[in-house]
């Protein structure tokens, strides 16, 4: 799945830790999910999304979905 995650945390000026530790997840999960190698559970999506301020769809788009 492709996502913004990498964009809108560097917006913030905050390192993988800092987005870790505010979605209580591991550096790693951040890691693993910006660079597409891992797939976050629907409650974890909708918890990044919530950080940001913006809809799941703003954030996350299916592979298959052409832009």
């Amino acid at each position: 799945m492709k996502n913004r995650l990498k964009v809108l945390r560097a917006e913030r000026d905050w390192t993988q830790a800092d987005l870790a530790r505010e979605l209580g997840v591991s550096r790693n999960s951040v890691n693993a999910i910006e660079n597409g190698k891992f797939d976050p559970s629907l409650p974890l999506a909708f918890r990044i999304a919530r950080l940001f301020g913006l809809a799941i769809e703003e954030v996350f788009q299916d592979d298959h979905v052409s832009s």
